[in-house]
């Protein structure tokens, strides 16, 4: 089963959290996962991750400011800090603290590992471990900015069924070099049906407004100050080269390295038997450090 939990996050927004239950027991005393989806990407995304992790420990997915269920706060040049990183951080800390998940193990996929990795550096009382999925350190620069962009403009919404969507971000999306049925799921899941045809749950200005704090930087220093164990995984074919997420396991003081192959950057749609395969050693190996 399912249960939403509502968090107060940075500035009142209202956060959902999902917590994924073996029964409906009030208390779970296992340890806890928080699991963190990426740009555009909503709780429900780890539901295949989520079956597998509850049947050893506590779980709770966050849908994150403006993404699938939770609010959407203020966004404009009179509040601008409502899409930054200390948001988006200080919403992931809520959770953890407000649902009783630490010491927590923290999985982030994309964005939500920027999050997870932060909120580690910043708050290592809280967290337990990490596990990194499929996002760089290396700032990616105004180019990148640019091309989102430009991609955001050359959606075809709406979409005229959900499945229409899921064809077009896996085939026929100029950036698809090929079938990416991964990607396609994906984005399907986070269409909603509107009064016209299928349209994202989110904003796109809103997304451009959230990478715009934090993909003209690096974050190397942050990641060095991360001190408990983590797992830097990567699709074959993801968005993070093998020399960088190399470079990463070496800069964090207890990191260690897992690469999927025939995945692409939506790693846990694409192999999720191998994703589960990576992360199980690793969660294993915390475990039996903790008892």
């Amino acid at each position: 089963m399912v249960q939403r939990v509502d968090v107060t996050g940075a500035g009142g927004v209202r956060l959902a959290a999902w917590e994924f239950r073996e029964t409906a027991a009030e208390a779970d005393p296992r340890p806890g996962v928080l699991l963190l989806h990426g740009l555009m990407g909503r709780a429900f995304h780890w539901s295949g991750t989520a079956r597998w992790l509850r049947e050893s420990r506590r779980v709770v997915a966050l849908d994150q400011r403006g993404h699938g269920q939770s609010d959407r706060p203020p966004c404009g040049p009179e509040v601008p800090t409502s899409f930054g990183r200390e948001a988006f951080v200080a919403d992931a800390e809520a959770a953890v603290e407000q649902l009783g998940l630490a010491p927590v193990t923290l999985i982030g996929h994309s964005m939500g590992a920027l999050t997870a990795w932060q909120l580690a550096a910043r708050r290592p009382d809280l967290v337990e471990a990490l596990v990194i999925c499929d996002m760089r350190a290396s700032a990616l620069g105004a180019a990148s900015q640019q091309e989102w962009e430009d991609w955001f403009r050359r959606w075809p919404l709406p979409f005229p069924t959900q499945d229409a969507a899921r064809r077009w971000f896996g085939e026929d999306d100029p950036r698809v070099e090929r079938p990416d049925p991964g990607r396609g799921a994906f984005f399907a899941e986070v269409m909603h049906e509107a009064p016209d045809g299928w349209r994202p749950l989110f904003s796109r200005r809103e997304m451009l407004t959230a990478r715009e704090t934090w993909v003209h930087d690096a974050h190397w220093e942050e990641l060095a100050k991360v001190r408990c164990p983590t797992l830097v995984v990567r699709g074959l074919d993801g968005e993070l080269g093998r020399a960088e997420a190399q470079e990463m396991v070496r800069v964090l003081p207890a990191g260690q390295y897992a690469e999927i192959p025939d995945a692409g950057h939506y790693l846990h749609y694409d192999q999720p038997t191998a994703w589960r395969a990576a992360l199980e050693p690793f969660l294993d190996g915390i475990k039996a450090e903790a008892s």
